[in-house]
């Protein structure tokens, strides 16, 4: 009877995943995408830039992700993020971009967490970085789709 009620359970385990979206396949490995390059209409530098995700897929599963921002020419967006010359000259200012540069780990941290990019929201202050996030695991997880 045990190994009956064992054998049900994960049976409707399998199709509990399969029916909440388990359906892609995903080939190990350390995979890398990168988003378009996004210029704001106006010309202001916040928000330009890419994203690059590196996405790592064990056992067909996301096992780890680091995401990333960079300016058009290819400067990382860290802590240096919204200073002039190295020096903060609007607080707002770098406060706002901090707060982008932030929310890079916490995407990431939520792709593992969901196993995807559904249910993953856009974090206030940083919705260019979630579409370049998008866009950016998008690219690495095609390159993994079996």
């Amino acid at each position: 009877m045990k190994r009956a009620v064992l054998a049900l359970t994960a049976v409707l385990t399998a199709l509990t995943l399969s029916a909440c979206g388990g359906s892609e396949s995903y080939a190990d490995g350390v995979y890398e995408g990168k988003s378009e390059v996004f210029i704001a209409d106006d010309g202001t530098e916040q928000g330009n830039g890419y994203g690059v995700a590196t996405v790592t897929i064990e056992g067909g599963v996301i096992t780890d992700c680091t995401f990333k921002t960079y300016t058009p020419d290819g400067i990382e967006k860290d802590e240096e993020y919204g200073k002039g010359n190295g020096e903060i000259k609007n607080r707002d200012y770098y406060n706002k971009a901090q707060k982008a540069v932030a929310a890079c780990q916490e995407y990431a941290n939520m792709l593992v967490a969901n196993g995807g990019t559904n249910g993953i929201d856009a974090i206030s202050g940083a919705t260019k970085n979630y579409d370049q996030f998008l866009g950016a695991v998008d690219d690495a997880l095609s390159q993994a789709r079996i």
